[in-house]
């Protein structure tokens, strides 16, 4: 594998020696130069991955440098080197788009190789992401997963990764982060695009319910049986299966899929033939599952299987650098669904929305910006028009703790945007269960579980 390649640029030609020789030792490959000039024709005529500039030169400063090398080409990381007094003025640079600064002169050179492998590695995250998206477009719409943290490339950078192999997936995380839009990502990038998707909510299925589901059943295996059934896994042969919720699966089912993992065969309820299959297993949780294995309510030899490969979507109040592209792009899917002229939003409200902490996460927002469009009285969202337990909310960090009050604020909200979403529906939960981005059945487990009542035309 090739060397990453840096160019120094600067003017000061003992500390130009000095940062060179170092950065030789750290196994790098360093084209040095005293002119700003030189060093922009350099970038032009060869393979450059970061460059490090001084700011102060008498050719050109550090701002003309970082704007043609990033005319040369956007992916060069560009780190200034600046003086103490001129902070201010490398700030600004860094909003052009460098990297970093460094304050001179540069003694820590420990620090200085951690910035630029740094940069290198989140170069490197957003090649391969765009690499990865290039190769969805035809095949998924991969570019539906609307981020701009780190945090979230390296969630898509693991999925590519992982997209070809035949590994067993674990998604961690909370509720509305996007869980299965990484599944289906991860699948429509694999070698089984071609074949069938097929999700399961293990969370809304009772144990008996639940294997049936999963496995088929043969006629007269219980009461109502009155045909066989393929089941799931039967349904995705040759693809994927992705288990939503993984940690509700009762411990006597979590046997019979452990064997289905080993093996790829298992017999329908209530049948003794033995059906083999070919699936890939990717599953998703908002548990910490090595916990529930350490309090024997999840089995150990279970989770090893599954945990072959695990990804960690991070709750979108730690990576809020999402927020504003997210809302951007749900401006523009609602407007277009509701047929309304919207522009954008107001940077009052957009404000707001950066600072609430979304203990839904991304479904939240998504349900709060599709009320904003619909309610919006003119081509410009306001804070009028977001919802009032947004524009009240305190942070999440002003909260006092309380024992499972996390628990208690995610159940709050899921009622809340039920309702919300019901009464928008008139009361159809198909419709509904279409705004909440979840399937019909799970609705109704969720409005059964709440003790909420039914529409009058589902009893």
């Amino acid at each position: 594998m090739d060397n990453d390649t840096i160019l120094i640029i600067e003017d000061d030609e003992p500390q130009l020696k000095s940062l060179a020789g170092f950065l030789e030792n750290q196994s790098f490959d360093v084209i040095a130069t005293t002119s700003s000039v030189e060093g922009i024709r350099i970038a032009s005529e060869q393979v450059i991955d970061l460059v490090l500039t001084d700011f102060k030169m008498p050719e050109k400063n550090g701002m003309d440098v970082l704007r043609e090398i990033k005319k040369i080409n956007p992916e060069i990381a560009v780190i200034i080197m600046t003086a103490f007094g001129d902070i201010g003025t490398a700030v600004q640079v860094m909003k052009e788009g460098a990297f970093d600064y460094l304050t001179k002169p540069i003694l820590e050179l420990d620090e200085l190789e951690m910035t630029i492998r740094k940069a290198l590695e989140r170069k490197r995250l957003i090649s391969e992401n765009k690499e990865l998206r290039e190769r969805l477009q035809d095949k998924y719409r991969f570019n539906e997963i609307i981020y701009g943290s780190p945090e979230m490339e390296e969630v898509l950078n693991i999925a590519g990764r992982s997209a070809n192999s035949r590994a067993s997936i674990i998604i961690y995380g909370e509720s509305g982060t996007g869980k299965e839009l990484v599944a289906k990502a991860i699948h429509y990038n694999s070698p089984r695009k071609g074949n069938p998707l097929v999700s399961v909510n293990c969370a809304a299925l009772n144990e008996n319910l639940l294997e049936s589901e999963l496995f088929g059943h043969e006629k007269g295996a219980f009461t109502g049986a009155d045909k066989q059934r393929k089941g799931r896994f039967e349904q995705a042969d040759g693809g994927t299966i992705f288990l939503d919720e993984v940690g509700e699966i009762p411990l006597a089912t979590q046997v019979k899929l452990l064997r289905v993992l080993q093996e790829r065969e298992f017999e329908r309820v209530g049948g003794n033939q033995t059906i083999r299959v070919d699936v890939r297993v990717i599953t998703a949780t908002n548990k910490d599952l090595e916990k529930m294995v350490g309090d024997g309510s999840f089995r150990q030899d279970f989770f090893y299987r599954l945990n072959v490969i695990s990804i960690r979507i991070p709750p979108l109040r730690e990576r809020r650098s999402d927020i504003q592209p997210l809302v951007s792009y749900f401006i523009s899917k609602f407007a277009s669904e509701n047929d309304k002229d919207i522009e954008g939003i107001s940077r009052e409200a957009m404000d707001i929305l950066l600072k609430y902490d979304y203990p839904g996460n991304v479904r939240e927002l998504e349900n709060a910006i599709h009320r904003a469009v619909v309610m919006a009285r003119g081509n410009l969202i306001t804070t009028d028009d977001l919802p009032i337990y947004i524009k009240t909310a305190k942070s999440e960090s002003d909260l006092p703790v309380e024992k499972n009050s996390l628990d208690q604020m995610v159940e709050n909200l899921e009622r809340r945007l039920i309702l919300e979403a019901i009464e928008q529906a008139s009361g159809n939960q198909s419709k509904a269960a279409e705004l909440l981005g979840i399937g019909e059945r799970n609705l109704r487990y969720k409005l059964k579980k709440y003790g909420m009542k039914q529409s009058k035309e589902d009893k």
